[in-house]
């Protein structure tokens, strides 16, 4: 029997992600603070993406789509961790990926229609991605653009919040193991300059990762998320972790005109359809 995607079967799933991370927090104790940095921003994220979704008039059954989305999108997280003792993707494995594997191997979401099913994995296994596939249901990409902003949104959180940290102590899990070197690279620099994001392969030290991170506004999809950036001031703090140079000033002027241009166009937009003039 096909069970149709409400809150109570929502609130089963959470119940079946908060057993599941319960066995890693009983494994090496020197995991525990990374195995709950992951439980917390997937907590967060679930919560980002309700917010968005419900400010952007989503009905009930497609916000617990939303949240199923963000409650799986990084459960891969934990066995990399575990395995690996890494965060880095490209030093272990695709976490997306890993978080497919994980919710078809214990068989999560067998109790949902096949289409639903398929339309949670495929947008797990897009979040991580440089781009999202052309060839995809609008429907699947809308979920996968949703749960992108989100995700971004709460990774913001984290990081600004670990670079105010005045007791300095370094998490390389959060750091990708890169050395806290002077300077940016210039590939990191030209990626950004030319409105791309950064290229993860071409990071050298932990100052290109911070640009990395804000090159991510090129990847937003709502208004509503542009709002949220703006307004917690994400671009600012990170602005503050990096060195007082001329290419991160030019850096954030083009950021800056940037988030400008998308926010005036969405209140254009906005205004236009509901005939103010």
């Amino acid at each position: 029997m096909t069970i149709v995607l409400d809150k109570k079967e929502v609130e089963k799933f959470e119940d079946w992600f908060n057993n599941y991370v319960q066995q890693f927090k009983s494994g090496d104790p020197s995991w525990l603070p990374n195995v709950i940095l992951k439980e917390e921003h997937t907590k967060r994220v679930c919560r980002e993406i309700l917010d968005i979704g419900r400010e952007i008039g989503l009905d009930d059954q497609d916000l617990c789509l939303a949240k199923v989305i963000a409650l799986f999108h990084d459960v891969g997280r934990f066995e990399q961790y575990a395995r690996y003792q890494t965060f880095v993707d490209r030093k272990s494995t695709n976490h997306a990926a890993l978080s497919v594997k994980v919710v078809k191997e214990n068989g999560v979401l067998d109790s949902l229609d096949k289409s639903t099913r398929d339309l949670i994995l495929r947008a797990i296994l897009y979040h991580n991605r440089l781009a999202l596939p052309e060839r995809e249901t609008e429907r699947c990409l809308f979920f996968a653009k949703l749960l992108r902003d989100a995700d971004k949104l709460d990774i913001w959180r984290v990081v600004t919040d670990y670079y105010r940290r005045k007791d300095k102590k370094r998490n390389t899990a959060i750091e990708l193991d890169l050395p806290d070197t002077p300077g940016i690279s210039d590939d990191v620099y030209r990626d950004l300059m030319e409105g791309k994001i950064v290229h993860v392969l071409h990071l050298r030290n932990l100052n290109d990762f911070k640009v990395l991170q804000c090159s991510w506004v090129y990847d937003i999809n709502f208004e509503q998320t542009f709002r949220r950036i703006q307004e917690r001031g994400y671009l600012e703090m990170i602005r503050d972790a990096l060195p007082r140079i001329e290419k991160i000033a030019e850096i954030f002027s083009v950021l800056q005109g940037y988030m400008d241009r998308q926010i005036q166009r969405e209140e254009g937009a906005h205004s236009h359809s509901t005939g103010q003039r």
